[in-house]
């Protein structure tokens, strides 16, 4: 197995190790009575259609996601659980954007309560929940405040304004046609809530969005006990953290240290990066990174989960190429890879084809202690399932596969 590091060969030398898990020293995790819970996209769209079906038991071998109780509707692409909870960004019925909570209940999933927030404008609907009574979410229709809400009712509970925090560079900036904060990033962590701070270059449609006019990203911090701003912190040289699905494309390490994408300059990347702010930090660490260009020059990250040390991604193996067209987001081109945080070692898995673009979908989750991968090959009768990674990192095998209800988009268990 090859094992590429990021820096120089002077410092792989020094400093690589082998993938060792750590999970080979912890007790077998404790297996809850639950249901598993699958989605499914029956289109490869920006806000796809799809299937989401109740399952007993974990799925292994061949499975079907459309059955008599399974839940048809829009904004299929993934989701974004919180304990008991699934929540997305988009309306089943309609695919309007906001925040819409799911219930189970006799088996099966369905609609439950929908906050509904400016659907002209993409980012409406991103969310990170504190508790069970206190969340943060962005609405394009007040661009530069983020609403709170209590996720129990699911209802609207206030505001924080920031207009002043963004204020605090680009006035009078004739560049700057646009600004937001919190459209693409939020993040809570220690009692401090983490926005982004968008300037933006255009004014347009997709505004917000890989138009960045800084050459750094801005992340504000607000206290969360008081609701004030407290300060600016920056991922310096990249540009477009995060998108506006509900894959939020960052990611907590069992140490608390919190890892986040950038996708860089353009949709089909540029330095893009990893970035880190540790644990009982508020800045982004400036001695830590991982820089595509020096995996693979212009292309991107799009997911991203941290366990023990050990950072889980897809690499692109090729140039990335736009469009309806190209290989960014329909091409079998990603493949998945282990960072040493420590090292910055990068490592491929072995046993797992290059699949699709993740999307909207989380990459990799962790379900009964085991470390899935999503892994969905284009094509009709092509791999379409999950893969369960082997405890020393290195492998990953299939877990099941899906054969009917389009291309798996998350998996998911509610304890009961």
């Amino acid at each position: 197995m090859k094992k590429v590091t990021l820096k120089s060969l002077a410092l792989a030398t020094l400093l690589a190790v082998p993938l060792v898990s750590c999970q080979d020293d912890e007790p077998e995790a404790e297996v809850k009575e639950g249901k598993y819970i699958l989605m499914t996209a029956s289109e490869r769209t920006n806000i796809p259609p799809g299937w989401i079906t109740v399952f007993d038991e974990l799925p292994t071998g061949n499975v079907s996601n459309i059955t008599s109780s399974s839940l048809q509707g829009q904004g299929m692409g993934g989701w974004r659980p919180y304990k008991n909870w699934l929540l997305k960004m988009f309306k089943t019925d309609n695919s309007s954007k906001g925040i819409e909570r799911l219930k189970l209940e006799n088996g099966q999933v369905s609609p439950d309560i929908f906050l509904a927030g400016d659907n002209a404008t993409n980012g409406t609907g991103n969310f990170v929940i504190a508790n069970e009574t206190q969340g943060f979410y962005w609405d394009g229709a007040a661009p530069l405040k983020i609403q709170t809400f209590n996720p129990t009712t699911l209802s609207r509970t206030g505001e924080i304004d920031l207009t002043a925090a963004v204020n605090e560079r680009g006035t009078g900036e004739a560049g700057i046609l646009y600004r937001s904060v919190g459209q693409k990033f939020l993040a809570v962590k220690n009692g401090k809530l983490f926005a982004n701070v968008t300037y933006a270059k255009t004014n347009a449609a997709q505004k917000g969005f890989f138009d960045d006019f800084f050459p750094d990203v801005y992340i504000a911090v607000i206290d969360i006990a008081t609701g004030k701003y407290e300060k600016t912190t920056k991922i310096n040289d990249t540009g477009s953290i995060a998108y506006i699905n509900e894959n939020e494309m960052y990611s907590f390490d069992t140490n608390g240290d919190l890892y986040i994408v950038t996708q860089g300059r353009s949709a089909i990347g540029g330095k893009s990066k990893l970035s880190r702010i540790k644990a009982n930090d508020t800045d982004v660490d400036a001695n830590w990174s991982i820089d595509m260009d020096d995996i693979n020059p212009g292309g991107k990250f799009v997911t991203v989960f941290a366990t023990n040390g050990k950072l889980i991604t897809t690499i692109p193996n090729t140039t990335l190429t736009p469009g309806g067209t190209g290989n960014i987001n329909t091409g079998d081109i990603w493949e998945f890879h282990v960072i040493d945080v420590a090292t910055q070692s990068y490592t491929k898995i072995e046993g797992v084809p290059a699949c699709t673009n993740t999307g909207a979908a989380y990459g990799t989750v962790k379900i009964d202690g085991k470390i899935l991968l999503r892994v969905n090959v284009s094509g009709t009768g092509s791999t379409n399932g999950y893969y369960e990674l082997s405890s020393d990192f290195k492998s990953a095998k299939q877990l099941f596969q899906v054969t009917e209800g389009g291309n798996v988009t998350g998996i998911y268990k509610i304890e009961l």
